[in-house]
């Protein structure tokens, strides 16, 4: 089922996100590092991705940084850890897509079934929906 496949690709983006090449997992893990840029995410107030010379980041003020979080920090400090991390970026680039076609699939059968139940409550429909149908060709 689409739904579950949708949920499936999320969980696996997610896991492939905090296992992130060069995310610090703790403060010390900054310790003799060189912050090379320090990017505002817009998701969270005061929290920034902080991206470090040697390819290494992390998330501030929380090194348990949430899905969302991370999946922004990966585009905007992109610039800066793509070029380090280049395998990796193609490896997430490949679930975004996976899991937005995953959604995709997911909404299609969330209309079709909202259809269904409702085409003997509402007959209306199976004529509505051949006018659609007319329209799009």
């Amino acid at each position: 089922m689409a739904v579950e496949e949708k949920w499936k690709a999320n969980l696996e983006k997610v896991a492939f996100m905090k296992q992130f090449p060069g995310l610090l997992g703790n403060w010390e893990g900054l310790a003799g590092k060189t912050v090379q840029a320090v990017i505002p995410l817009k998701g969270k107030q005061g929290a920034a991705v902080l991206v470090c010379a040697d390819g290494t980041f992390t998330i501030a003020p929380t090194m348990g940084p949430e899905p969302y979080e991370l999946g922004e920090a990966l585009a905007v400090a992109r610039a800066f850890l793509e070029p380090r991390h280049q395998t990796a970026y193609e490896e997430y680039d490949r679930l975004v897509k996976k899991d937005k076609d995953a959604l995709k699939s997911a909404r299609v059968d969330k209309i079709l079934g909202a259809i269904h139940n409702n085409l003997e409550q509402h007959p209306e429909l199976k004529d509505r929906l051949k006018e659609l149908v007319k329209e799009w060709k």
